[in-house]
């Protein structure tokens, strides 16, 4: 199979659907979109394919807080370490099974900050000081 880059919005939405079809019956972190939070899927797949059109493709499509989503489903289950660790391979996995090129290489080194900075917020919600 011939593999191109991440170049239009229709790719994204390959890529958002070829994800969370992996995701929803993943071991480590499918449970959450169905046991955790009641997911409406009709809803969440758009959200996700504008935010990483607006994140890879600068389609400024997207409106939302996603840290905030994450801070607040901390509060139901505990967001962990294997948890984003688990996603991000995930993720990972389906871009460089579908996709090589700039924009991919981008897409998995924005996931990489995104684990980060949500386990970094998420450790700090957990203080007395923390301000959301």
């Amino acid at each position: 199979m011939n593999k191109s880059d991440i170049s239009k919005r229709e790719d994204i939405v390959d890529l958002i659907s070829l994800f969370y079809t992996k995701v929803k019956k993943d071991e480590v972190i499918g449970y959450f979109f169905t046991d955790v939070i009641p997911f409406n899927w009709e809803t969440h797949i758009p959200i996700m394919i504008s935010f990483w059109d607006t994140v890879l493709l600068g389609a400024k499509t997207y409106q939302g807080n996603p840290m905030i989503k994450h801070l607040n489903i901390n509060k139901i289950e505990a967001l962990k370490q294997e948890h984003f660790t688990r996603w991000r391979l995930l993720w990972d996995e389906t871009i460089k099974e579908h996709f090589e090129g700039p924009v991919a290489n981008e897409a998995m080194r924005r996931a990489a900050i995104m684990e980060e900075l949500m386990l970094y917020k998420i450790d700090q919600s957990n203080s007395s000081y923390f301000i959301q």
